[in-house]
């Protein structure tokens, strides 16, 4: 497949760049375009077979469902039954942003982009040459992560042309994300706003505007769900090809563990990657991937850690684990995901 490769500057949008990539989407087929929180790969939310493209090019199971992109918040009113007050309050204080709610769909949401769900994910992107290129598509666009499903998720220009190239039919090369962990996902549809997936929008944040809001109970465990209400959910996610372990404990507990493990894995003939935070950085022996030095910089640097993992050749990845308050609970959830719930403790 051929793929038009837009590079595009977030400070000085290209329009015409924009044209010809909304085109393809209007055409039924599918974009990768950069949001703030991670690449997605966009069709016509509306057209099943465009949708059925999506899942073509991920290799992604077609029970999952998809978050609808708009842009403007207007535009919600067309696919969904109601809009509830706390809905309002959320659209109101956090779009456009890194947050998706979960409503009542309209029959206009073909069972393909819900997963066969009643119900239908959305969100409104902050990223400029999102917000450009959907309004300019004019149509709603559903878009997923745009890696190879179950792997990480792409934040860099570089990722997605690395993975996609080929097997879509536009990309659009812009600026690294923001955010660099997925939207926080937010079900309204019943009494108690839910969490289905922690984001860089915080229950802490949430419950500020909204007053009480719960987590998901399937965050706090390893099965798959039979039926995800929301991307992310299934068991194992964001998974490089190395196995991943984190490691919990007391600051040089971890250190020392993992130092261990890494002299065992050496004798073994087994490369091991460490994802760390740069401070812990020169008490490690083995090869570090260093995420920054905030939780901000974690969320902001993980899947890139993952992915460069990957191009390390790394047989073994071991990650020091985060707090699961504010935005370290999004964190832990993607660790857990890409580690298949493997935790080691110190």
């Amino acid at each position: 497949m051929d793929t038009l490769i837009s590079k595009i500057d977030v400070d000085n949008i290209d329009m015409e760049e924009i044209k010809k990539q909304a085109e393809i989407l209007r055409s039924g087929e599918t974009v990768i375009f950069p949001t703030e929180t991670v690449y997605g790969l966009g069709a016509n939310a509306l057209d099943e077979n465009a949708v059925s493209k999506i899942y073509e090019a991920k290799g992604r199971p077609s029970d999952n469902p998809l978050i609808v992109h708009i842009s403007d918040k207007k535009q919600i009113y067309n696919l969904v039954t109601n809009v509830p007050e706390k809905a309002e309050i959320v659209m109101d204080k956090f779009w456009p942003g890194p947050i998706t709610i979960i409503l009542n769909k309209k029959d206009i949401i073909p069972k393909r982009t819900s997963g066969g769900l009643d119900t239908v994910a959305i969100r409104m992107p902050s990223n400029k040459i999102a917000n450009a290129l959907i309004r300019e598509a004019d149509i709603p666009i559903a878009a997923p992560s745009a890696n190879i499903s179950g792997r990480p998720s792409p934040t860099r220009a570089s990722h997605v042309y690395e993975q996609m190239n080929h097997r879509v039919s536009g990309i659009i090369l812009g600026n690294d994300c923001v955010y660099g962990l997925e939207s926080t996902v937010l079900d309204l549809t019943g009494d108690i706003p839910t969490i289905l997936r922690p984001g860089s929008i915080t229950k802490e944040q949430l419950e500020k505007e909204l007053g009480t809001v719960k987590l998901d109970s399937a965050l706090e465990k390893k099965e798959d769900n039979i039926k995800a209400k929301a991307p992310g959910m299934k068991y194992t996610h964001y998974s490089p090809n190395a196995d991943v372990y984190i490691v919990l404990g007391e600051r040089f507990e971890v250190i020392d563990k993992i130092n261990k493990l890494t002299e065992e894995n050496d004798r073994k003939n087994l490369k091991t990657g460490i994802v760390c935070l740069e401070n812990n950085k020169k008490f490690y022996i083995g090869k570090t991937i260093c995420l920054g030095e905030t939780l901000e910089d974690v969320a902001s640097n993980l899947f890139d850690a993952l992915i460069q993992a990957d191009k390390e050749k790394c047989d073994i990845i071991y990650s020091e684990g985060f707090t699961n308050e504010g935005i370290g609970c999004a964190i832990m959830n993607r660790l857990l995901k890409s580690a298949g719930y493997k935790i080691i403790n110190a």
